[in-house]
């Protein structure tokens, strides 16, 4: 039987990652979830830990002191899964910004070809709940940014719910991953495009935070405008082959 993880890092998240736990459990696939909390002030990381004993072999956590970014926590949870031979590693926000439901979809499409599969906002349409519009457009069009400077026929560049094959992660030498806000998210799917992995994208809704935080900013749209180009660019003096 295969095993697969759920990566969902954390910061601040109480109100969330208790009821996130719960129900990614009450699915009808067996997932495992590694909680990497970056220190949250809030006690995020003491609930995960009093949740432990209730999902035994199931539920596990990294404790991180202080927030070291995105990627890096990705990249941590990345290295455990493949230390501990899991099939498939996904990542996930704690929020319910991603519809755990989706969780199924995704692990489908790698159990049915793809090496990489995207939960993606914009494949059919824009399916985006909560947003404002000018963070939509922000979103869109920078999307399509992407796609045009990268070549990449993915409609979602951006887009933080995957699922990856194991395979992947194996070959993706993340020494050589430099971004580590969600410029991240470019950058490995950009990555993973260049080794000639089958890349396929799956319509979800996503839907805004109702609680907690967002830890969103425009320096972070930012960082992937101009973080892509770079990404082109030292893709120049990289070697892709597996």
């Amino acid at each position: 039987m295969n095993k697969v993880l759920v990566i969902i890092p954390t910061y601040n998240e109480k109100e969330n990652i208790g009821k996130m736990i719960q129900t990614i459990f009450a699915l009808p696939v067996e997932y495992h979830m590694l909680i990497v909390d970056d220190g949250s002030p809030d006690g995020t990381a003491s609930i995960v830990k009093e949740m432990q004993s209730a999902y035994p072999g199931k539920l596990f956590i990294i404790e991180r002191s202080g927030k070291q970014g995105l990627g890096t926590a990705y990249i941590a949870g990345f290295k455990w899964a493949l230390e501990n031979q899991y099939d498939f590693a996904f990542e996930m926000d704690a929020d319910f910004s991603h519809n755990p439901n989706d969780l199924l979809l995704l692990h489908n499409a790698c159990l049915n070809g793809a090496d990489l599969a995207i939960g993606s906002r914009y494949k059919s349409g824009v399916n985006v709940v909560n947003w404002p519009m000018g963070r939509v457009l922000m979103s869109y069009f920078a999307s399509i940014y992407v796609r045009i400077v990268t070549g990449m026929k993915i409609y979602d560049t951006t887009s933080g719910f995957k699922c990856y094959k194991r395979i992947v992660l194996e070959t993706i030498n993340f020494d050589k991953i430099r971004f580590k806000g969600y410029a991240f998210q470019i950058e490995m799917k950009f990555t993973t495009w260049k080794y000639g992995f089958h890349v396929e994208e799956i319509p979800i809704v996503f839907t805004d935070r109702r609680e907690g935080t967002s830890k969103m900013s425009g320096g972070i749209f930012n960082e992937a405008l101009w973080g892509v180009l770079r990404i082109k660019l030292n893709s120049f003096f990289r070697s892709y082959k597996r």
